[in-house]
C-alpha cells in the first residue's frame, strides 16, 4: 500500500491567509496530497530567554514571530477541498481549553465530512505557557492526558461526563458529534510520553531527522505496545520539515530535507522505509509565495512517487 503524503499549509507571514491558503489547499488535492497540516506556534517572545526546544542560547526561527493560528487555517482549507484529510501537527494541547477544543474539532469534523485528524504535543515553550497554558509548565503531561479524556468523552455518546483537575462535565448533551471517530496522533520522545502513545492514542507522530534512529523508535514503540497489551494497531505519521532551496545546497553544513527537490526527494526515500502510513512534508517559510509553494510541491509530490515513495 503507497504512502500517503501530506503537505504543510502556507501559515508564515508572507502569505496572504485568505487567499492562499485555499489556493494552495484546492491545488494540493489536485496534485495527489492526501493530508493537509498546520501546527501550532504561540508567540516568539522577545528577548527569547528560554531557547529553541528550552535548549539554553539555541535562536528561535524568526518566522516563528508570525504562525497563523492553526484552527482557522485549518477551516480555510477545509471549506475549499473535499477529500483532503485535514490534520494538526501538532496542536500544542495545553494551551487549549480542553472542552472548547474538542468542540470546536468535532465541529470541524462534522463540517468536513469526517476528515479530521488530531495531532497533540505537550509543547516547550515556558513563554508559551506563562501567556496560554491553562496549568503550569510542569503539570503538561497530566494536562494533555485530561485533553484526549476530555475529546473522547465529548466526541462520544451523550451524556457526556468528565470529571478532572481542569474539566467538570456533570451530564450533559454535546453536539456536533464527529462524522466519525477523529484519529488521535501524539508527538512523544521520552519513556512516559511513548507509554501515553500507547495507552491512549491512535498513532505516533514523529519529526524526521535520521531514518535508522527513527526505525529503531519505531520498533521498541511496537514492543512497548505489546508488552503493555495493546491490541489495536499503531500508526505512525512522520513529519519533515524541509527547507527548500531552487538550486542545490553544497554547504557542509547541509541537513536532511534542506535543498533542491531533488535532493528533498532523495531524503525522503529512507525514511519511506522505516514504516509510515503517512509522510507530510512543510517547507514552513522557504518558499518565496504561494506559487512557488505549489511549484515545489507538485514537483516533490511526483518525484517522490518517481522514486517509489
Amino acid at each position: 500500500m503507497a504512502i500517503g503524503l501530506g503537505l504543510g499549509l502556507p501559515q508564515a507571514r508572507h502569505y496572504d491567509l485568505g487567499r492562499d491558503v485555499p489556493e494552495v489547499a484546492r491545488a494540493a488535492e489536485r496534485i495527489g496530497y492526501e493530508s493537509l497540516w498546520v501546527f501550532e506556534r504561540a508567540l516568539l517572545p522577545e528577548p527569547a530567554t528560554h531557547g529553541l526546544y528550552g535548549v539554553e542560547g539555541l535562536p528561535w526561527p524568526e518566522f516563528y514571530r508570525h504562525v497563523a493560528d492553526p484552527l482557522v487555517t485549518l477551516t480555510l482549507a477545509a471549506a475549499a477541498t473535499e477529500r483532503a484529510r485535514l490534520g494538526t501537527s501538532v496542536l500544542v494541547a495545553p494551551l487549549h481549553v480542553p472542552f472548547q477544543l474538542a468542540k470546536s474539532l468535532a465541529t470541524l469534523d462534522a463540517a468536513s465530512g469526517g476528515r479530521v485528524i488530531a495531532g497533540f504535543g505537550t509543547g516547550w515553550s515556558v513563554d508559551e505557557y506563562a501567556a496560554a497554558g491553562i496549568r503550569p509548565f510542569e503539570e503538561r503531561g497530566r494536562v494533555l492526558d485530561e485533553l484526549i479524556e476530555v475529546c473522547r468523552a465529548v466526541w462520544g455518546p451523550d451524556p457526556v461526563v468528565h470529571e478532572g483537575p481542569t474539566t467538570r462535565i456533570a451530564s450533559a448533551a454535546v453536539g456536533p458529534k464527529p462524522a466519525r471517530p477523529i484519529p488521535v496522533l501524539l508527538a512523544a520522545s521520552g519513556p512516559r510520553a511513548r507509554r501515553r502513545v500507547v495507552d491512549h492514542a491512535d498513532g505516533w507522530m514523529p519529526v524526521a531527522l535520521d531514518a535508522a534512529a527513527l526505525a529503531e523508535e519505531w520498533r521498541q514503540l511496537k514492543e512497548l505496545a505489546a508488552e503493555r497489551g495493546r491490541t489495536a494497531p499503531l500508526r505512525m505519521v512522520l513529519r519533515v520539515n524541509a527547507q527548500y532551496t531552487p538550486g542545490t545546497y553544497d554547504g557542509a553544513d547541509r541537513r536532511p530535507f534542506q535543498g533542491s527537490v531533488d535532493q528533498i526527494v532523495a531524503d525522503l526515500v529512507p525514511f519511506a522505509r522505516t514504516g509510515p502510513e503517512a509522510i507530510l512534508i512543510d517547507f514552513l517559510d522557504s518558499p518565496r509565495d504561494a506559487r512557488e509553494l505549489m511549484d515545489v510541491a507538485e514537483r516533490v509530490h511526483d518525484k517522490a512517487r518517481a522514486a517509489g515513495v
